[in-house]
């Protein structure tokens, strides 16, 4: 992990000087000590709240997810969920279950963002290659479709999108996450802007699984999770690289959520993390070294152990920084670690 100044980044370098090589060994330590000190101070932090979710009404599991997590403003928990007809399951603030939404059951990933007051789903429907924008009963408001992305930027098995996330000025950020790794820019409306990124651009991505306006920062950056190389990025919104927020020690990032000054991240290689503004980690939750149980959906039920994850692959806070997960499982599971 690279730990710098205020920005939150570690800016591009050159490289001459020992003396550089010297820093950035001294700096590694404290980095090492840091982690050290995280998993440590994890417990202390935030605690397993147990069997917090309850599956709908004669299901024992929530159903086969590959999807998110999210939370909106009164406290309801909104989880994606593959299985015919499922869509997304919304469960309230004790855990119960409340209702089933009638979106796509390939909402792979999806933010609830409050526009002119009123909050909105924002989803990437991945088996469909197009966004939506819907109420939080279900209506859909707005539809970006395949059409609409330009037909160059499109891989060989056509566009692959993954996530989604709105602009303080309604812009709609969009990226090809399974696809070649473009992030599509509309306006408010839908309107194509341009694309930046792309796995032959400056930016180099691969497998950038979800991206995420991280409004911690003035002027407002875009966090991407370049789950295949390993690190998450901060760009402007115009995609410029502003630096690298952590590429050692990470776990294949593939989810992200913010919450006052910190970050939450899902990494789908058996953990779940918290960061502070700065990038440093400050707490590690639910590690799993077993081998098998981590980059997969296929852990079943009796092969779960209390507070230890398996594939994590959606990540949100609440309203009072408590820290949920889902698993990419056939099954589905969520997980939620309270703050102290």
């Amino acid at each position: 992990m690279r730990v710098s100044s205020g920005s939150g980044i570690d800016e591009r370098r050159g490289g001459r000087s020992n003396g550089r090589d010297m820093h950035r060994f001294f700096i590694t330590s404290l980095a090492g000590l840091a982690l050290t000190h995280a998993g440590l101070a994890a417990d202390a932090a935030y605690q397993l709240e147990a069997d917090f979710i309850k599956p709908p009404p004669g299901k024992e599991t929530l159903g086969n997810s590959h999807g998110e997590v999210r939370v909106d403003s009164k406290g309801n928990i909104y989880v994606s969920v593959q299985d015919p007809g499922a869509g997304i399951q919304v469960y309230g603030p004790d855990g119960g279950f409340l209702k089933t939404l009638p979106l796509p059951p390939s909402l792979h990933g999806f933010v609830i963002v409050e526009d002119e007051g009123t909050e909105y789903l924002y989803g990437a429907v991945l088996g469909e290659a197009r966004v939506i924008k819907a109420k939080l009963d279900g209506e859909i408001v707005l539809e970006i479709p395949t059409s609409a992305f330009p037909a160059d930027k499109a891989g060989p098995k056509g566009l692959k999108l993954t996530n989604c996330d709105v602009a303080p000025n309604g812009d709609i950020y969009v990226v090809d996450g399974y696809g070649i790794d473009w992030i599509y820019q509309f306006d408010r409306s839908g309107k194509f802007i341009k694309a930046f990124g792309g796995q032959k651009g400056a930016l180099g991505l691969k497998n950038c699984h979800k991206i995420f306006v991280d409004r911690r920062f003035e002027p407002t950056r875009l966090l991407l999770c370049d789950r295949g190389n390993n690190r998450m990025l901060h760009t402007d919104l115009d995609g410029n690289l502003i630096g690298v927020v952590a590429d050692e020690g990470l776990r294949r990032p593939s989810s992200a959520d913010f919450h006052g000054d910190l970050m939450c991240v899902a990494e789908i290689a058996g953990r779940v993390s918290v960061w502070d503004k700065e990038g440093r980690m400050v707490a590690s939750l639910g590690v799993n070294d077993t081998e098998g149980q981590t980059n997969t959906p296929k852990v079943p039920p009796t092969d779960w152990r209390t507070g230890v994850v398996t594939s994590p692959h959606g990540v949100a806070f609440d309203r009072e920084g408590n820290v949920l997960e889902a698993e990419w499982n056939q099954f589905g599971r969520v997980l939620k670690w309270t703050r102290k």
